[in-house]
Order: structure tokens, then sequence, then C-alpha cells
């Protein structure tokens, strides 16, 4: 006996760029997409479940290529997780799980704090989530970004039982060693950082160079070797342009790559995407450390340049907002911002579907409603391609199916 459903009526957006089509029908076999078309093209089985979209639009469903489910705050004792007990802090991931999920996002790339726990919680129907891949954590010679101390020297608690290991590593042998047991512990990405950026140290700015060449080199090619794709902190200076060189999978921020317009032709050849995450600096800017808001005040103009002269040279631009630690909930603010930055609705849109699935490795299997996809959609009232603000906070989201299943049906509230 099969499991099929089919949703009819609304305005479909593939999220492979093509036009809206009008009264659509996708059909649905169990966790996948068996049909799409015009009404009155797909054949409906007597006995699937039918779905009214009338006067909605359908989308897949969206994805946020950088995020950090886990960070509720950038104050350093929350981020050690010594703020409160550990259950505790479990059932409040849990809880932003089904809230990303319910506003419309059915898979995140988690960029750091999440253990691989979740994503196997997740999986198995432990937590109501969005599909994940987990990076884990930072990976940064001494003195970088996963080198956490507090201002007296005391390294950030944590041991075995914690499921993020420590992120430090030195010399190209000690790099392959850190991806290794990044892998062992669950990684499904490799995150590392060239560079500073806005929430580092006062001392380590978004130009200041962090790894040495072969030590990239090697984290980079042990990682291709174990099956990850490489996502890379790199604001500007030396460090992005080592990166792009050498040849990580995607540039997390890129913010100063205006700076360096010969890097975008190597960035289209080796099929680098950027996800320049304009959301956490709209968070630095206003809320951040005195040094954190100047940088991202400094960086604001560059950064909105940078996406433009991408686009233009035909990099692949992608949708992550990196908020978590300052809100979440929101991840579509992202869509917005890169609006703002001169992405036309239909552009950012394919940011955070068709083209976000294939940044982080999943093309073959989300991003775009299409036959053998994973049956991954929602139903939107309105149209985001003339307000794409609707999307902010799920407001507009009342229908959210990930792998076939309804975790979202507001429609009858409607």
């Amino acid at each position: 006996m099969t499991n099929r459903k089919v949703i009819t009526g609304a305005t479909l957006i593939d999220g492979a760029g093509g036009p809206p089509t009008e009264n659509a029908t996708v059909l649905v076999n169990e966790d996948r997409i068996e049909g799409v078309g015009l009404a009155g093209s797909i054949q409906i089985p007597a006995d699937a479940e039918v779905i009214d979209g009338s006067g909605m639009t359908l989308l897949p469903g969206l994805i946020d290529c950088h995020d950090h489910l886990a960070s509720m705050s950038y104050e350093i004792a929350s981020r050690w997780g010594i703020t409160e007990m550990r259950s505790q802090r479990h059932l409040r991931v849990a809880s932003v799980l089904r809230q990303t999920l319910e506003t419309g996002y059915t898979t995140v790339r988690d960029a750091g704090g999440l253990d691989a726990g979740f994503r196997m919680a997740v999986e198995e129907g432990l937590v109501p989530g969005p599909r994940l891949l987990c990076g884990l954590g930072f990976i940064t010679p001494t003195g970088g970004m996963a080198d956490r101390l507090s201002p007296l020297g005391f390294a950030a608690p944590g041991g075995p039982d914690t499921g993020l290991p420590w992120g430090v590593a030195d010399g190209p042998e000690g790099f392959r060693a850190k991806v290794r047991e990044m892998v062992r512990a669950g990684a499904d990405v490799i995150k590392c950082a060239t560079t500073g950026g806005a929430s580092s140290t006062a001392g380590l700015g978004p130009k200041d160079l962090l790894f040495e060449r072969d030590e990239l080199e090697a984290l980079v090619d042990e990682a291709h070797k174990r099956g990850c794709l490489v996502m890379c902190h790199a604001l500007g200076g030396p460090g992005l342009r080592m990166a792009i060189e050498v040849g990580v999978d995607s540039i997390e921020h890129g913010s100063y790559l205006d700076e360096a317009p010969d890097l975008l032709p190597i960035m289209v050849e080796k099929d680098i995407s950027l996800a320049p995450t304009f959301g956490v600096y709209t968070f630095h800017a206003t809320r951040g450390t005195p040094h954190g808001r100047a940088r991202a005040a400094a960086l604001r103009e560059h950064h909105v340049r940078s996406v433009q002269v991408a686009m233009e040279a035909g990099v692949r631009v992608v949708a992550g907002t990196d908020e978590g630690g300052w809100e979440h909930g929101n991840n579509a603010h992202e869509i917005s911002c890169l609006v703002e930055a001169g992405l036309t609705p239909m552009q950012a849109i394919q940011a955070a579907t068709g083209r976000a699935a294939e940044a982080i490795g999943l093309a073959a299997e989300v991003g775009t409603i299409s036959v053998g996809k994973q049956a991954d959609m929602i139903l939107v009232a309105g149209d985001p391609l003339q307000d794409v603000t609707i999307l902010e906070r799920g407001k507009a989201v009342d229908f959210v199916m990930k792998g076939g299943v309804v975790y979202l049906d507001r429609r009858a509230q409607a």
C-alpha cells in the first residue's frame, strides 16, 4: 500500500529559476516527488490525499547553508554551555529545531556547536527538525577562532562526552589528524577559518591571516578524501586569497572579495560558492562588542559590493544566516538581505533553494521541486516574488512538508 499525497492549485516556484507555474500539481509517493506538472497533466491516484494549495505559492523547502542552531548567545558563559544543565540546553536546542522547521526550513547546514546526535535524533524521528548537516566546530591553528580561551587564559570546558572535538591543530599532519577526528565524531562538513571576523578577539581582524598554506592544503585534501566539503570562514586579505586558491568548497562571509576581483574567475572555475551571511552582521553592527560593531560598519559597503561583483562574475551565491547566537526562527531574514544587496527576489529564493542545495552537496536530493527529489515543500500565503519579507519568521508559511511528512498545516485556520 502506497502513501500518496498530491498538492493542487498552487503557483509553483520550483527553485531552479524558471518562471512560476500557475495551477500546478505535484504528486508525492512516500518521501519522493513522483510527478510535477500543470493541472490535468498529472493523473491523481484515487487513494491520494489531496492538499489544496489554491491561492498559495508552492516552494521547495528552504535551506540555510550556515547556521548555529545550538548557539543561544555570544556571551562567553553561554557559548561554553555552563549557564544551564546539559539536559535543559538539549531541550532548548530541540525547540529551536522544531521552530526552524515550522518556519519553512527543511534543511540546515550547521557551521558549529551542534553535535551529530541532533542529526541522528531528527533522522530517527525523536524530535522534529530540518534535515541536518553538522560541521561540529571550527578548525584553526593555535590562536585562531577555534582556540577558545577566556581573557585569563582558561580553555573552554569540554571532554569526550560533548561530541564536539577541540578544533585547534598545527602543522599539515596536525590538520589531517584533526579532520579525521571531526569525521570520527560525525562531521558532515569540515569548517575552518583562515581569517578573523567581526566577532573574533580584538587582535584578530577580518583580514588577518591564520593558516600556513601547507596547513590549509592538508586540511582540504584530507576532507575531500573523507567525502566532506570544506566551508571556510574568510573575510578578506591573504586568508581569503589562500582559501580560494587552495580550493575550499565555499567561502563564508567573503566581505572584502570586492578588493580582489581576480579571485572571482577562480571561484567560478573551482565551483566555490559564496555564502555572504548578511544577517549576522546586522546584529554585530548594533549589538556586538565595540570592536565588532566597528568592524561590521567598516565592511558593510564592501560586503554588498562583493556580492554584486560575485553575481556578475557567475559565482554561486547562497543563503546562510550565521544568526544563531543572536536570533533563531528567522532564517528567511537572509533572503530579504540578499534582495537588499541587489539580487532579484527569484535569485534570492534560488539562493535558499536550488543554489543552496548545490553548495552543500545535496543537489540530487533537495532544493528543487522535481521528479525523484525528496518531497520537501512549503505553501506560502502570498507571493514572495512581490515581497520576500513574507517569508521572514515563517509568518506566511502555512504548510511544511519534509520527506513527504507534513509537519505544519495552518491552511484550515486561514
